[in-house]
């Protein structure tokens, strides 16, 4: 079996599972096993896809496509055919395969966590369409069926995100983040259309290679750009980059395996995933505002996880703060590291989210950790996956995240050697503390110390083996031997140095564009895409990782010891520090008052423009319609009367006068010639009187 066929048998495989459930659900309860056991079979097909494109294409990448519609010859356009495809490079088939191993600890983590829920089959079928739908955006060759999958993507998470539709916390939350994400896919679907017409193809390669030979949007880069910006849109709404992260804390209302498959390990990297795919067409100016965005996406929600206390809603702000990183990596040229942090984050946090759902599920869904405490005792098995998944999250060495993030920060160091711009480093290494510090406050006040509620924690007990087995493997990938031999080794493993090369657009010198230099012009280097794209830089991270080593330890180590002072050894009292800080706490608290400040500006204001809008209506535009009604009911009665009276009394007057004419008339009508010659007589009698008179 060749490796495309492969692909299409993993990609249709969830959509069949999704078909074959959701019919069979409505009449066997054991229904939801066959979503499980497709689901089990995708994955074992994955990591045969895996390792057959590694160990024997290793170099090559694998396209198939097929004619979809062809237009014709369209005025203005020419010849216009549309074509789907799947390309399987190396990225492809590792992002395939995180993404099918994180939905099947998902499903046996479902199946007792989800156990006596009434649309029970319903909630698998759910899963199996989301897979289907991610895997396409996986697989694509092309924007056009990225953006369709995409979509789908975006469908699948709203029914997921609103299952518990009969809360209303659930219905809105389901109903936000659809809204939001449409804000951004607007944007992307603008950048899509300006491609098409620009290159007449969705191809990702085709579009790649008419760059390098020089064609540019309307012949001018700072369109490329704006387009490169446009499609970032997309990535903004669906990685809930800011301004558009507030929809994922709030989508945490759906259930908890939900939010370990969508918002920590695929949907939400979908957006980072699509950049991964079109950063060759990405300038200098498109990466450096992408970069930025990802560092205020990075800063924000890692403040904000700082004082929130929904075990849920710190991991989520938690996601949103890491994939700011990966977005600011992308930005800065760390294109490998993003990705690399990209698998690694959705193993550790996964296994994070699941071992909330875990304790959440012991403790009788109760999501406030400051009514937990003690759990350690109780969930021993939980605890260890989650403090692990922890140091991961953290950067701690000996890790998967320490070997990711590290890169990460190399990058920015590298970045500010070259340029003296201190924005992205400090932006990093303020967030690596922040993250261990927000991350080791979850730990303590869920499983040390003295419980807070002593009735739950008398019930709470550990998690049966369907959901502790996922912790286990989860927590196991979070450890640095199956990335690399040497933890400290500057390439961080054969992910980076084997497997995955940041793409580049070779052009002809005739055709080179400053967003496409492969080496550093002459003179200093001050340019952000002559830094982002040039060798120095990469030289430059190698020198900066020993450095990067030592600081990121130092500062993760610090951000873990003053969650201990405060809230394991109380050493230092957080309520009193809050009191004193009080406006900076309630600004972290309120999470920057985004909310408000949406729901004022953009809710009250649309609600307030609609209600312009019906008093326009009802007082303008009806009031001219009523109006014209009444004038017209007035004037109809006018001309009524004048043609009752007028026109009619006329018409009636014509008529009796030519009656009473008539009955003068008829009495010389007599019918007697005798009369007739009398008056003729008389009239001739009468004309010579008168013609003698003249």
């Amino acid at each position: 079996m060749d490796l495309i066929t492969l692909s299409v048998i993993i990609l249709f495989i969830p959509l069949l599972g999704f078909i074959l459930t959701l019919f069979a659900g409505m009449k066997f309860k054991w229904a939801f096993l066959i979503e499980n056991v497709l689901i089990v079979l995708g994955f074992i097909l994955s990591v045969v896809l895996l390792y057959t494109k590694l160990s024997g294409y290793l170099d090559e990448n694998i396209v198939s496509e097929f004619n979809w519609i062809n237009f014709g010859v369209v005025p203005f356009f020419g010849e216009i055919i549309v074509k789907l495809g799947i390309k399987l490079d190396n990225v492809a088939v590792i992002m395939n395969f995180t993404v099918f191993l994180i939905s099947m600890v998902v499903h046996l983590f479902s199946i007792d966590y989800m156990k006596g829920d009434k649309r029970y089959n319903r909630y698998f079928a759910y899963l199996g369409i989301f897979t289907f739908s991610m895997t396409g955006i996986v697989f694509t060759h092309n924007v056009l069926m990225m953006y369709i999958f995409w979509e789908l993507v975006g469908l699948s998470s709203y029914l997921l995100i609103g299952f518990w539709f009969e809360k209303k916390s659930a219905s809105d939350a389901s109903k936000k983040a659809f809204i939001v994400n449409r804000i951004g896919d607007l944007g992307m679907f603008a950048g899509i259309l300006m491609l098409f017409v620009t290159y007449k193809t969705f191809s990702f390669q085709e579009i790649f290679n008419a760059i390098g030979a020089g064609q540019l949007p309307f012949n001018s880069e700072f369109w490329l750009t704006i387009t490169g910006l446009l499609l970032f849109c997309g990535a903004i709404g669906k990685s809930a980059q800011f301004p558009l992260h507030v929809w994922l804390p709030d989508a945490m209302e759906g259930p908890t395996p939900v939010s370990a498959l969508i918002h920590a390990a695929t949907m939400v990297a979908a957006g980072v995933y699509f950049i991964v795919r079109i950063f060759p067409i990405l300038t200098g100016d498109a990466l450096l505002v992408i970069g930025i965005i990802g560092a205020i996406s990075a800063f924000i929600p890692a403040t904000i996880a700082l004082t929130q206390n929904d075990i849920k809603r710190v991991l989520a702000y938690s996601t949103v703060s890491q994939l700011g990183y990966m977005i600011m990596a992308l930005g800065i040229g760390a294109y490998v590291f993003a990705f690399f942090h990209l698998i690694t984050h959705a193993f550790f946090k996964a296994c994070l989210f699941l071992g909330s759902g875990s304790v959440i599920h012991s403790m009788h869904h109760e999501q406030d950790i400051q009514k937990m405490g003690g759990l350690r005792k109780k969930m021993p098995v939980t605890y260890a996956t989650f403090l692990l998944a922890t140091l991961a999250l953290s950067g701690i060495p000996l890790t998967s995240g320490f070997l990711s993030k590290d890169g990460i920060l190399a990058g920015t160091l590298a970045y500010t050697s070259l340029t003296g711009n201190w924005f992205f480093t400090f932006i990093g290494f303020t967030v690596a503390a922040l993250t261990a510090f927000y991350m080791f406050r979850l730990v303590i006040l869920t499983f040390h110390g003295e419980p807070k509620n002593k009735e739950k924690y008398d019930h709470a007990h550990e998690s049966p083996f369907l959901m502790i087995m996922p912790l286990i493997l989860l927590s196991g990938l979070s450890i640095f031997i199956w990335y690399t031999p040497n933890p400290f080794n500057a390439d961080s493993g054969w992910v980076l140095s084997k497997w995955v090369k940041a793409p580049t657009i070779v052009t002809p010198e005739s055709a080179r564009y400053s967003f496409m230099v492969e080496e550093p012009k002459e003179g200093s280097i001050n340019n952000h895409e002559e830094v982002t794209f040039s060798h120095e830089y990469t030289h430059a991270m190698h020198s900066a990782h020993v450095p990067t080593i030592f600081l990121s330890g130092f500062v993760a180590g610090l951000g873990i010891l003053f969650a201990l002072l405060f809230y394991q050894w109380k050493k230092l009292d957080a309520d009193k520090l809050a009191a004193k800080i009080k406006p900076l706490y309630n600004l972290s608290y309120n999470k920057w008052y985004f909310d408000e400040f949406y729901n004022t500006v953009f809710v009250g204001g649309t609600l307030a423009f609609s209600n312009f809008l019906r008093w326009f209506d009802n007082t303008i535009i009806d009031g001219i319609v009523n109006g014209s009604a009444a004038l017209t009911r007035g004037l109809s009665k006018v001309s009524g009367r004048f043609d009752s009276s007028v026109v009619d009394g006329l018409v009636n007057f014509m008529a009796y006068f030519s009656g009473f004419i008539g009955l003068f008339i008829r009495k010389l009508q007599t019918g007697k010639v005798q009369t007739y010659i009398v008056l003729v007589i008389f009239s001739l009698l009468i004309l010579l009187f008168l013609f003698k008179s003249f």
